[in-house]
């Protein structure tokens, strides 16, 4: 219903990280649109569905903002790519989280 054109949004977000496998500028930059859409979003969906989606917007959306932070505050290019894929996961368990969370409403 209301949760299907939110939904479909984190779909597409799911398959732009199909993509984005080495760490380089191109990647992070992608990793950051995909956070910022994610953000957008969860807000929409914490806004019009607070009981379900809470969680998702102060566990799942701080865990992306900690593991972004994490990436950026990194020495060494082994670590940025340890933590540049650490962050990845992150983006797509929070995405498959929320996607699930919408679907069961439905």
């Amino acid at each position: 219903m209301g949760y299907t054109k939110e939904r479909v949004k984190l779909e597409k977000l799911l398959v732009k990280l199909n993509g984005v496998n080495v760490y380089n500028e191109k990647s992070l930059d992608i990793l950051s649109n995909i956070y910022e859409e994610y953000s957008h979003t969860i807000r929409i969906l914490k806004n019009k569905e607070p009981e379900v989606f809470m969680s998702h917007y102060t566990d799942d959306l701080q865990a992306v903002k900690l593991a972004k932070k994490t990436v950026k505050e990194s020495d060494s290019d082994e670590s940025k790519e340890q933590n540049f894929n650490a962050y990845k996961e992150v983006i797509i368990t929070a995405l498959q989280k929320t996607i699930n969370a919408a679907l069961a409403i439905v």
